[in-house]
Parts: C-alpha cells; structure tokens; sequence
C-alpha cells in the first residue's frame, strides 16, 4: 500500500505469512511451571477485542475491563513497514551490538521511547510539516506497534548484554496509549519474562511503581488520544493479572516489591489513596498476597495515624482551628476538581500566616485526609464479609483482623484511629466480641510478653468492653469478674515485697486496675444486680441514693484491691479515680475519698526503686520534684470518640458517649463546686480526639 494514499485504513495480521506464534511454549521455564495462556483468562472474551480505546469521548465505566485477545492482535497499515522489515532491522542492529558497533543500537532505543526516525530521503525542509502531518503521525504509531510486535522473537536474546534497551522498553509510556498498544506492549512483556526469567522482578517493578499514578501527564502521551485515569488502572491490572496467572513464582517476587514501591508518608495525599486502591484491586484477583496486602496497609496506615496524632498534640488551638478550617474549606472544593490540589493548597495558605505554621498545618490536613479516606475504603471493603457475622467466613475474616491487631496495632503507642476496625467489626455477635477479648486477655496476662504489650492489652480490653455500645451486659459482667481473679492474683504476689506505690514494680496491677475503673465509670448499670422498682434505668439520676444490689463480688473485688498495700489511687490517672470516686459514692458503691485525701499527703518518691528514687536524677534532668505526674500512668483508653469526618459514619453507633450526670455533685468534703466546673471535669474522661476541639467544630 502506498504511503501517499491516506485515505485507506486496511487491516492486516501482524504477521506476513502467517499470524504470530505463542510466545509461550511448552518447554520448562526458569520461573518454575508456567500456565497456559487459556489459564491466564485473557484470550477468550466475548467483546470485540479489537475495539481501540483511542478517540472515545465518553467516560468509562468504573472499573472497566479492558479485554486482551492476544491470538488476534490486529495494526492498521498506513504506509509502515512491514514486520517482515522490522524483524530484519532489529536482528542486525542487535548482531552489529554484539560486535560492538552501538550507532544503529541507540537509535533502536531512541526509536521504542517514542522520539520518531525518519527513513524517507526527503529533504529536512520538509520534516517538521511531516512531523505534524495526520498521515505521518498515524505512520509512526502503528510503527511503534510493530517495533513491540516484531521484538518479541527476539526475546531470548534481550540477555544482561541488553539491559540499556531493556530499561528503555519498561520506560516506554504505555499507558498513555491506544488499547491496542496495550495489548502489544504485555504481549511483548509476557515473551521478555518468559525467555528472561530475571527480568521478572524489573517488569513486576515498572507495573507497581505506577500505582501511585493519579494524573493524566504522568502517562500522557503526546500526538495520543487523552485515556482516562480508570482505564490506565485496568489496564495495570489486567497486565499484573497476566503475570501472575502465566508465572506462578511472581506472587513471591511481587510481595517485597508491592512494599519498597508504597509511596513515604510524608508525600501528599493522592499518591497514598491511589496506591491503596491499587493494592485492594490487586487483593481481589491475588489469593496468596490478601494478607500481606492488608498488613502492609494497616502497617502504613498505623505510622501515619501515630504521626498524625503527635503533630496535634503539639499544636495550640490556633493551629488545630486552623486545620480545621483547611478540612472544611477542601471538602467544599472536593467536588468541583477532583483532579486538582489546588483548592487544597489555597484552602491552608488562606488560613496559615508563617511558612512553618502553613507546612504544619498542611501536613496535619492532609495526614487527616490520607487517614479518613483509606479507613472509609477498608471499612466498606469488609462490610460485606460480615453481613453474615455468625458464619465461618466472618470468623476467619475476623482472625486475619486480630492478627494485624495484635502484630502492627496493639504494640504502637498512640494509635488513634486505625483500631476502629476491629472495634465496629468486633462487635456484630457475640462469638466476634469473645475472640477479640479473649485475645486481650492472653496478651494481658501471659507473663513472657513485653511489659508495655500487657498494660496497652489492659487499656484495649478495657476500653473495648467500656464504649463498645454493642457488648452486652453479661459479657461486661464476666470481663469484670475475670478480670478481678487476674487483679487478685497479682495482688497477692505483689504485696509480699510491696512498700508503698510503685508504677516501676507494679505496673502490670496498677494498669489492671485502672482498666476496671474505666469499665465502672462507663458500665456500672450492667453490674447491678437488683434496684427499686421506682428506678428509671433510663434516668441515672434515679439511682442515686437508692439501696441498689451489686453483682456478688464486683464490689469485694474493688475493695481488696483499692485498699491494699499497693495502693491504687495513689497511682493511677488521676481523672480516673476521681470520677471513680464520684460515681461509687453516689451509688453506695464505696467511699474512698477520705484515701483520695490521704493520699494527698504521700509522696511517691519514697517508694520509688532505681535511680529515681532519691530525686538527684530528676534534678539533674530539670524536672520539678514535686511533680509525680511521671510517676502516675496515664489515661490512655484507644476507643474513645471517632473524628475523623468522613469515615465516623460506620462507627457513630458502635461507641457509647460519655454522659455526666446532671447535678452530681463529688464535693463532700465542704468545698462546694459550680455546676460547670464539674461538668468540664467530668468531660476529662474523654480523652482528646485526634481532630481535637477546632476540628470537631468544624465537622
């Protein structure tokens, strides 16, 4: 056909005799048994798999599969070489490589990066109205296509000798291209691995760094059709899916790849959403990576919610406020430019005064949003696995959950909002609440764990059956009275060389006991046995000074423990015991004030072990001796209130508010106090929320 008769489109097989072979054989590979192509499910479809992406204007599908028929791949001829021609250039160039002769060779690579070669003998006059000529530039994609055509017979001869025109191959801008460039180019990678059994890695390699594509100039390709973001992901996944299916040794290979290539927690927001999405596309089609894919994303997820969580606790309110308003104003533009962080940039620029202030008040925002985005895709990625939570598959789901818990959640310190899964998900039946505590449990008191797992295993048991608005009351009942047994057990062993409080020696107690308060103060309804029948369980304020009947135990369990030698009150989080105390006097449950006032006059220090203990190391450090607040644990409890303003709508029913109870009053000891201080105080159980106040006033 003549290159000057532009107005015909013939179609011809890629092959001139004869349509291309398999580029898999039979034989053995390096990469162990290889599947059929028929296995790899990409040859048989019933759509038109001829069809080109390029000139589509409308949008596609979400999701939508892009069909590969690799038997019946199909070039329009508009003047181009033949493949015949084509094989023939690049078996030369690569036997003059050999030789040492690289002037053909490098144009051979210049040429497969998309930089044009002209093979007329016109006059370089002409050359840029060619460049920009409807027919030339059809020429030099279907050329393109036939460089990828041809080179997969040579394959086997793309060894170590050709790895700069390898990397300029897995370089190539794929993506951006038409459907059936697409379709060549893992046809072509596909050959590469199988007579190149190395290049695996480097081809999984190029595949997972572009997850965290979200752009269109980062795969546009000029004089190409612009492709849509949902197709660029398809088609990543339909060449990951080839891989794998053809080679089932990539799995293993794929695994530390998927890791290295996860973006770094201090890059914006967008690359981290669209890898994960990437990486919950990959899950579905990868059985034997499901669970180091959701490893590695609770393991990211964890560092950005502890980081996220620091960088508040370190802002005054002026900054928090102002992250607040940069929430706000970048959920009213999320909507009108979806593809834009510029109304993100402006929207903290307009709130920020410094550059620091701007840059921690940006990282801040988009930390929350990084957060919000991918727990409201994990949350809905696992609803559907619980909506039977009796069956088995729920019970298994729930284990691989506990595990994450328990391997990347529980020994962080300062997770804020990645636990949230296991607290809505842990509470749809009662077998899922009994596997979760019991797992706290046997960290809390298996002797061989770090120090540090058992007191945060404590808090999260606590805390779990406190808020958990779904736990019933009897399983609230028998965590109390079990974990009272443990309490007892440990007393009894403590107080043989117990002098006085001592978080150092007994934190394990202290931290139990604590635990237990905490459960009080939010569920001390469901440890009473009988009360009056004139008592509104719907009206707190109707149990006070009623003659009420405890669960047998409860209450001799608290108070061996609290009047011990060990002395609790002494030692833990002071707004702890003091809403202890409120509550257990007004209930008739116990009055421990005059301890609480006794104890005022006690110092920890003299009981205190180690090089602490006489004050001389803390003088040295600048800290004020008077202050035990280090010695004290702290009121850590991991399910308090859920901020994040996106995603708090699959836990806003799982959790129980803290209620005060109007007009109680703790002042018995003649100090009178106004109804709103007491009120503030008895908010204090709440601990803060990662948002903090100026962003929950915001959302």
């Amino acid at each position: 056909m003549s290159p000057t008769t532009s107005t015909t489109v013939q179609l011809a097989r890629v092959a001139t005799g004869s349509p291309l072979k398999p580029i898999l054989k039979s034989s053995s590979s390096v990469l162990g048994t290889r599947r059929s192509r028929d296995d790899a499910g990409l040859d048989n479809h019933d759509d038109d798999a001829s069809s080109s992406m390029e000139g589509a204007q409308s949008p596609p599908r979400k999701r939508a599969r892009v069909e590969f028929d690799l038997e019946n791949i199909e070039v329009h001829e508009i003047g181009a070489r033949s493949i015949a021609e084509i094989r023939n250039e690049i078996r030369d160039t690569l036997a003059r490589h050999a030789q040492g002769e690289d002037e053909d060779y490098d144009v051979l690579k210049q040429t497969l990066q998309g930089k044009p070669v002209s093979y007329d003998d016109d006059d370089d006059d002409d050359d840029n109205d060619k460049d920009s000529d409807p027919v030339t530039i059809a020429k030099q994609r279907q050329e393109i296509k036939g460089y990828f055509i041809a080179l997969t017979s040579f394959a086997p001869r793309l060894g170590r000798s050709c790895d700069g025109l390898v990397r300029g191959l897995l370089q190539c801008q794929w993506l951006g291209r038409d459907d059936q460039f697409a379709k060549i180019y893992i046809h072509f990678l596909a050959a590469l691995v199988s007579a190149q059994g190395p290049r695996l890695t480097q081809v999984l390699s190029m595949i997972v760094e572009k997850f965290s594509c979200s752009r269109p100039f980062e795969w546009a390709v000029d004089g190409w059709a612009p492709v849509a973001r949902e197709v660029v992901q398809e088609r990543l996944h339909v060449a990951l899916r080839y891989m794998l299916n053809l080679f089932p040794v990539a799995e293993s290979v794929l695994e530390p790849i998927l890791a290295s290539k996860y973006p770094f927690h201090e890059e914006s927001k967008r690359p981290h959403l669209v890898y994960v999405d990437n990486l919950l596309r990959l899950r579905q089609y990868s059985p034997g990576l499901k669970n180091d894919i959701m490893d590695l994303i609770i393991s990211r997820l964890v560092k950005i919610d502890v980081e996220m969580q620091m960088d508040l606790d370190d802002m005054d309110d002026k900054l928090t406020a102002m992250v607040g308003m940069a929430l706000k104003s970048a959920q009213e533009h999320e909507d009108q430019d979806e593809d834009s962080d510029d109304s993100d940039n402006e929207s903290v620029s307009s709130a920020g005064s410094e550059d620091d202030e701007y840059h921690r008040v940006k990282t801040a925002k988009e930390n929350i949003e990084k957060m919000d985005t991918i727990l409201d895709n994990l949350f809905e990625l696992y609803t559907p696995m619980f909506a039977d939570p009796q069956s088995q598959e729920a019970m298994d789901v729930f284990g691989d959950l506990l595990a994450e818990f328990s391997n990347l959640i529980l020994p962080t310190i300062k997770s804020r909002h990645t636990q949230f899964l296991i607290f809505h998900f842990g509470q749809r039946s009662e077998r899922l609440i009994d596997a979760f505590c019991g797992t706290c449990i046997n960290i809390a008191f298996e002797s061989q764990r770090p120090l540090v797992l058992r007191q945060s295993a404590c808090a999260y048991l606590a805390s779990f059956v406190a808020r958990g608005a779904h736990v019933p009351g009897h399983i609230v009942v028998n965590i109390f009275e079990v974990l009272g047994y443990h309490l007892d057990e440990m007393r009894a062993v403590y107080e043989i060389s117990c002098r006085g409080p001592d978080v150092r020696r007994y934190a394990p107690f202290y931290a139990l006991m604590q635990a237990l308060m905490y459960v009080f103060c939010f569920r001390w309804q469901d440890l009473i046995r009988s009360a009056p029948d004139d008592v509104d369980k719907e009206d707190p304020l109707s149990y006070l000074d009623q003659e009420i009947e405890w669960v047998p135990e409860i209450k001799d369990i608290m108070r061996r423990n609290i009047y011990s030698k060990l002395n609790p009150m002494k030692v833990c989080s002071p707004v702890i015991v003091d809403q202890f105390a409120k509550l257990a006097h007004h209930f008739r449950f116990m009055y421990v004030y005059p301890l609480i006032e006794s104890n005022k006059r006690l110092r920890l220090s003299q009981y205190s072990v180690g090089a602490y203990s006489n004050g001389g190391a803390l003088r040295d450090m600048s800290f004020d001796v008077n202050d035990e607040s280090w010695q004290q644990l702290s009121s850590y409890f991991p399910f308090d209130p859920y901020q994040l303003p996106k995603s708090k709508r699959w836990v806003e029913d799982d959790y129980l508010p803290w209620r005060p109870i109007p007009g109680l009053n703790p002042e018995e000891l003649g100090d009178d106090s106004d109804e709103d201080d007491l009120d503030e105080e008895e908010d204090e159980i709440d601990e803060d929320t990662a948002t903090e106040e100026g962003v929950e006033e915001n959302h």
